[in-house]
């Protein structure tokens, strides 16, 4: 499946309904509370992708089968998604760190760069020989 059928917004809320074996008024619930969001089109009908409806039930599994309710349910998209952001600014970092390192500013050293506001702080570790 190519990657942009998985994020195109392609089922009506009956058809999620059917597909998943849920009310249409749970998906409007959980809607209300945030924790998911279809597209919409003009007219204002809701249109789920084949990643909402992955998501959805990720979010039945966590009331079904390991009774959260919706509160808590929120509260691990929140940690989940925070959890992402900081993987990607571990990655970024690990990088930029990989970069200043293959540079070599001063033979046989290692740098790390860390950003405060708008100044860059410089740390240059020396190897010594013995």
């Amino acid at each position: 499946m190519e990657t942009n059928s998985y994020i195109e917004p392609v089922y009506l809320i009956s058809a999620v309904a059917e597909i998943l074996n849920i009310h249409p008024q749970t998906l409007r619930q959980y809607e209300r509370e945030g924790l998911i969001k279809p597209s919409r089109t003009n007219g204002k009908i809701r249109l789920y992708s084949q990643k909402d409806i992955d998501h959805i039930k990720y979010v039945l599994t966590l009331t079904r089968e390991l009774g959260v309710n919706l509160a808590g349910v929120d509260i691990i998209l929140q940690l989940n998604k925070k959890i992402e952001e900081l993987e990607q600014n571990i990655h970024l970092y690990k990088t930029k760190i990989k970069n200043i390192n293959n540079l070599s500013i001063v033979p046989d050293s290692k740098a790390l760069v860390v950003q405060k506001t708008s100044f860059d702080i410089l740390i240059v570790e020396k190897k010594t020989s013995k």
